[in-house]
């Protein structure tokens, strides 16, 4: 295997690898003694569910979340800059997608390192397929302000964007927040706005569906503290 930063997907809830992972996947991390990791206890817990034989004491793990200072980044690339491998996983779905480890493959490019992305479940594509909105033109917004008057005003000029650039808007969410975000939706958007939410993908209580706002008015499911994406289109 050629050295690489390789970019490795992970379950998005408490699914067997198996159901969304390919065998490759297994095959590469089998072979990787480095891994830059969002949470290192979750890391440990996906590797050794992927693999019983995998001996975690034998590996390496670099943390890079919120609270790694910027200097440290290059350092977790050293290994590469010996011809070993290091992967990157984040503690669900696709790393370097709404994720921090984005910061280390950038500075991989820069480098001019070898990145490989890994095929695995992400929650903004995979909720976008079953949303039934335009898949051409999308945008993934992320978080929307927490102040409220700003909030309003970011929401409703994202929703004018579906209708003047036919472009659909995602969005996610703290999931304590999740219930406020709904019904910032029903109250903000326009009642023809089609809205849809996607919580718990690939997991066994997933959930995907997509009405108009106004029909969500008298059918709001209580969101509270479950993953969870949103989507608005015309």
């Amino acid at each position: 295997m050629h050295p690489a930063l390789f970019l490795i997907p992970v379950p998005l809830g408490d699914t067997a690898h198996r159901q969304v992972l390919p065998e490759y996947n297994l095959d590469v991390i089998r072979r990787i003694r480095y891994f830059v990791v969002e949470n290192v206890r979750s890391a440990r817990r996906f590797l050794k569910k992927a693999d019983p034989s995998v001996v975690i004491d034998d590996l390496t793990f670099c943390e890079l979340n919120g609270h790694t200072p910027p200097e440290a980044l290059s350092g977790f690339l050293e290994p590469l800059g010996r011809g070993e491998s290091v992967g990157v996983m984040s503690e669900a779905g696709c790393p370097a997608v709404a994720d921090p480890g984005a910061d280390v493959v950038a500075i991989a490019q820069r480098k001019g390192y070898r990145v490989v992305p890994l095929v695995g479940p992400s929650s903004i594509l995979m909720a976008l397929m079953a949303s039934g909105f335009n898949g051409q033109n999308f945008a993934f917004r992320g978080y929307l302000p927490v102040d409220a008057p700003a909030r309003a005003e970011r929401l409703r000029t994202l929703e004018a964007r579906i209708y003047s650039e036919n472009e659909t808007q995602i969005f996610i969410e703290t999931p304590y927040r999740n219930n406020k975000l709904m019904a910032d939706f029903v109250r903000l958007c326009r009642p023809a706005t089609k809205l849809c939410v996607a919580s718990g993908i690939t997991s066994e209580d997933e959930w995907i569906r997509t009405l108009a706002v106004k029909d969500w008015k008298n059918s709001i499911p209580d969101m509270n503290r479950k993953p969870a994406l949103f989507l608005i289109y015309k």
